[in-house]
């Protein structure tokens, strides 16, 4: 980079702006719009993480003698955005860092190049700060948004566990908006089955199909539920019968609405499929399959219906079929 154009030398003379001075009030709009331009010239060079530093700048910490800014923890706050009463200023150039951050340490993992998750941490903190600015701005669908966005990026990155508090927010923040709520919630049970907590994935898909069970409406003179509801409703259902195929719990553990769950799927209830008319009819009798084979340990049944099964399943039920599979082939009480 040019002289002219070095990150250090252009980031101090515009904290220097900022320095309270006798009689003189800093100018924050025009520092805030100079670390706006440094940060849109650096991106354009991919320095992705000192683009990172000036968007954070803009919006929390100004360091006003000049040093280059820690991003581990907020320093004492003099704020551009925040110092000109810009909260969505603010929450928009904290975005911009988050990502930036993000993308770096994404950049980073892709070249498969060493380091210690510093700009994953940065991401984190800038993510976090957003939220909290969102929420004090009354947006929390906003909030909500940046939640998954985070938990998705983590769960890419193959940190499925460090993703459930952030998808378990989102939830937690769209309780006005039930369908995204209940979306929410399906990330976090497909996280605990990535890190292999079973028990707790049940448990939160049991919820789920509780929660649609209330709130879904029906359609005229019929108990069957419509809309999103339905395709909910049935991706719980699947879920929860390859779970408790899994897990066998002995019948002493068995709750109540596992039980349940389980006797729509004995061959002996003929009548079984009007419980669960959001289900196709093939699977539902694919699965019921499933059920009886597990029960008989019949290998070769299962293996065959896997192959049934398998064009009419999501990954996310493939990945638990294959998993009963393993666990009846080569059982260790784990799943796997």
């Amino acid at each position: 980079m040019a002289a002219e154009g070095d990150f250090l030398t252009r980031y101090r003379a515009v904290s220097n702006k900022l320095k309270k001075r006798f009689l003189r009030k800093p100018n924050v709009a025009e520092a805030s719009e100079q670390f706006g331009q440094l940060a849109k010239e650096l991106k354009q060079q991919d320095c992705l993480p000192y683009a990172a530093f000036c968007n954070l700048a803009m919006a929390r910490p100004i360091l006003t003698r000049g040093e280059v800014p820690c991003f581990q923890t907020p320093p004492p706050l003099c704020r551009c955005e925040q110092t000109l009463f810009n909260a969505p200023g603010e929450a928009l150039a904290l975005t911009d860092a988050a990502r930036l951050f993000l993308q770096a340490e994404q950049e980073q993992r892709q070249l498969q190049a060493p380091g210690f998750d510093e700009h994953l941490q940065a991401a984190l903190n800038c993510y976090s700060f957003t939220i909290k600015v969102y929420i004090e701005m009354n947006q929390p669908v906003m909030a909500a948004s940046l939640c998954l966005e985070l938990g998705n990026a983590l769960k890419e990155m193959n940190k499925p566990g460090e993703a459930i508090i952030h998808f378990q927010r989102a939830a937690e923040l769209q309780t006005q908006m039930p369908i995204e709520s209940l979306l929410s919630q399906w990330e976090v049970a497909s996280c605990k089955i990535l890190t292999r907590d079973y028990d707790g994935a049940l448990a939160v898909l049991s919820e789920m199909q509780l929660a649609c069970q209330e709130r879904a409406p029906l359609l005229p003179g019929t108990n069957t539920p419509v809309g999103a509801f339905m395709d909910l409703m049935a991706k719980c259902e699947i879920s929860r019968v390859l779970l408790l195929m899994l897990l066998e719990p002995p019948p002493q553990k068995l709750l109540p609405e596992h039980a349940q769950t389980l006797e729509r799927y004995a061959w002996e209830s003929f009548d079984s499929h009007s419980q669960v008319n959001f289900l196709p009819e093939n699977v539902f009798l694919l699965l019921q399959s499933v059920v009886m084979a597990c029960q008989e340990k019949d290998i070769e049944s299962l293996k065959y219906l896997q192959t049934e099964l398998w064009p009419l399943l999501s990954a996310d039920h493939n990945h638990l079929l294959h998993l009963v599979l393993q666990e009846r082939i080569s059982p260790s009480g784990q799943g796997v």
